[in-house]
Order: structure tokens, then sequence, then C-alpha cells
């Protein structure tokens, strides 16, 4: 038990409670402490009996049963793995701007839910951080199951086509993706490798909750002064204007520890 216990506190912390909470809630609606006619996300019941803890409860609820337990399994191991990966890679040392990226990507998972009647958010949220991961890593050769190898790139369309195999539906992933993709190109993309305004950025309330501890990526969503090449600097900066694409980080191999 020392042994797990530990491995629960070496989880980095916004996806240690995360993770924790996507345990909890399906545990207690299987229980059925709570129904989970009270967890799911209902726009009338959000709506006009002001029960506005759905959107929350939807996020960490999944009906874990003998043909959804393995999908279940199988998302909850991406959580733990590319929420942690971001978390103390990317955002590594800085907690608020992670917990701004969940935030985004959540509110807009669950007016897309609202919108389109999904009564289940876990798995958007996830496919959303996992793409934001695959962005940011996109040139990372990762091993995925049976022995293919392909750039991280792929990993989230991979995915997509995976769990539809396993799940029969890709409403859930792609709303996912696409969320993730929005994020990122506000963010990172449109500011730093488009020269773009920044449309985004993480509000000072969350600095306040959770301070920055050290290093990790600066100025999210301010596009970073470009190192003058070497041949500019010989020239005295005379001439080129480009600089190529912004080298989001090493990344990992799938599977890594």
């Amino acid at each position: 038990m020392s042994d797990i216990g530990d491995w629960f506190k070496n989880i980095p912390f916004i996806t240690r409670y995360w993770f924790a909470g996507s345990i909890a809630v399906p545990l207690i609606g299987k229980l059925g402490l709570i129904g989970p006619m009270y967890l799911v996300l209902w726009p009338e019941a959000f709506f006009h009996k002001f029960q506005i803890w759905r959107p929350l409860s939807a996020t960490l609820y999944f009906p874990v049963g003998p043909g959804t337990g393995f999908l279940y399994l199988v998302n909850l191991y991406f959580l733990y793995q590319y929420s942690s990966r971001l978390e103390s890679g990317a955002f590594d040392g800085r907690p608020a701007d992670y917990m701004f990226m969940l935030l985004f990507n959540w509110i807009c998972i669950v007016i897309t839910g609202l919108m389109m009647d999904m009564q289940l958010l876990m798995i958007p949220l996830i496919m959303s951080v996992l793409y934001v991961w695959a962005q940011l890593n996109r040139d990372t050769v990762v091993s995925f199951w049976f022995g293919t190898r392909f750039k991280a790139c792929y990993l989230p369309w991979v995915i997509l086509g995976f769990n539809y195999i396993i799940g029969g539906s890709v409403v859930n992933e792609l709303i996912g993706n696409l969320v993730g993709h929005l994020y990122f190109f506000l963010m990172f993309k449109y500011p730093m490798d488009l020269g773009g305004r920044s449309f985004l950025s993480t509000p000072q309330f969350l600095y306040q909750m959770f301070p920055n501890r050290r290093g990790g990526v600066s100025g999210f969503g301010v596009p970073p002064s470009r190192r003058p090449l070497p041949q500019e600097q010989a020239g005295g900066g005379g001439g080129g204007g480009g600089g190529g694409r912004h080298n989001w980080g090493q990344g990992f191999r799938l599977g890594d520890d």
C-alpha cells in the first residue's frame, strides 16, 4: 500500500486530483450512493432546475459496466499519462497556466455538450489534453499498440479510430480534438508561429491560487523574441525575417515512465 501511496503522491498536483475524481465519481455512481441520473449533463436540469453541479460531475463520471469498462480504463490511462506529461513538461512549474488550459477546454466542452445534448464529458476533456500534448511534441515518434510507430501529431486521430473500434462512437473524441486544437491555435500557434495577437491569457486570480514554482515555458500566448541567426549577427541583422517553427519540446515515447 505504501508503494501505491508513493506513486499517487508523485502524480503532478492537478492531474492527481483530476485522476482521483475520475475514479471516485464513477465508483460513487456504481455503488448507487448517488444515482447516475444526477451525475450526467442534462440541459433541462441544469437550466431549469439549477442543478449547477452537473457540468463538473459529468466531466468526472463514466458509467462503468461490462460493455464500457475497458473503454473507461483506456481513457483513465490516457488521462494519467498525458495530463502528467503535460503538467510536468511544457507547464512545469506553472500550475496556473495548466489550470487555465483545463478550464478553457472544459468550458468549451460544457457549452458544446449543452448544445448537443451530450451527457458525458470525461472523454472530450481527456482528448483535448492529449491533443495539446501531441501538438507540443508533434515530431516525437511514439509507439502504439501492436508495434505501430508514427509521429505524435497523429496520435489523437489514431486514438479516435481506436476508441471507435472499442466504443462505437467518435463524437466525444472528435469534440475533444477540436477543442484541443482551438486552445493550441489561440495560445501557441497564432501568436507564436504566425505573429498574431494574443487572445488567451491566464487570469491573475489563478496565479494567486496556483503560484508559479519554478521554470517552464515562458510567455504563454506572447510571441517569444526570435534569436538572430548567426549570419544576421555577422551582417548586423540586415536580412531575413522568418525564423522557422518554435521548438515545443523533446516529448516522450508512448508508454515511457
